[in-house]
């Protein structure tokens, strides 16, 4: 139930050609305190509730649950979520012994692109491709909780 990932800017498209899956994300959340999300996704044909702690001082630990629930029953609470959606397309990319998750965002988040990689331990090492720009895992800015309400276009 814990969650370590360090989150980077992309400088490039580079890692496009090297995406082993690509899905789309939609998701809003019922409470976007940065205390505790609470998040309803759409991935695909797949749907979940997830809650997430505060992360620690470094902001690379904290807290995950998640299940899976109905796409019916995600669709409805979509609708009963706090203001501001995000809408992004996923890729997966292999780098060595880990899987980059790079997020392009659309709709008032265009023109964002976020990689995020998860370790075992915070101080795990790992490859870094050449598209992987500035670390932003402890700018709160680059979380999607904070990306819903205050969209990348209205910095």
């Amino acid at each position: 139930m814990v969650e370590i990932e360090r989150k980077f800017l992309v400088l490039s498209n580079d890692f496009m050609n090297d995406a082993f899956t690509k899905k789309r994300i939609v998701q809003a959340y019922l409470n976007s305190n940065p205390e505790r999300t609470v998040r309803i996704r759409i991935k695909e044909d797949n749907a979940f509730l997830t809650i997430k702690g505060k992360g620690n001082a470094t902001g690379t630990t904290r807290l995950e649950w998640e299940t899976e629930i109905p796409v019916e029953a995600a669709e409805k609470l979509l609708l009963i979520c706090e203001k501001g959606v995000i809408d992004k397309i996923r890729h997966e990319v292999n780098v060595g012994a880990h899987v980059y998750e790079v997020d392009v965002f659309f709709g008032d988040n265009e023109g964002l692109i976020v990689a995020e990689i998860e370790l075992q331990s915070e101080d795990e090492s790992f490859e870094k491709p050449i598209w992987l720009g500035e670390e932003v895992t402890n700018d709160n800015r680059y979380y999607n909780a904070y990306l819903s309400n205050n969209p990348f276009k209205s910095w």
